[in-house]
């Protein structure tokens, strides 16, 4: 069994940033992390998420948890 079978989180922060015409350096200032972890997150390489560092997000872009994930189900071959 592989994890894609129950479907996977995509994170909206690079659009959020754009949005708010937002630069990596000026988010890592405001949410006070380092750019290099912020990264991760913005690319979507970040294999485990940090409720304190959504948190941050979240402050930080003045948005909610949900505008941040979204939870895109598996496809249905059945």
């Amino acid at each position: 069994m592989n994890d894609l079978e129950f479907g996977t989180i995509k994170l909206h922060l690079r659009e959020l940033m754009e949005e708010q015409n937002l630069s990596l350096s000026k988010l890592s200032y405001r949410a006070e992390m380092q750019r290099t972890q912020l990264k991760h997150y913005y690319d979507g390489s970040i294999q485990r998420l940090d409720m304190a560092v959504l948190s941050r997000l979240c402050f930080a872009l003045r948005c909610d948890l949900s505008d941040l994930l979204e939870y895109i189900p598996p496809d249905d071959k059945d």
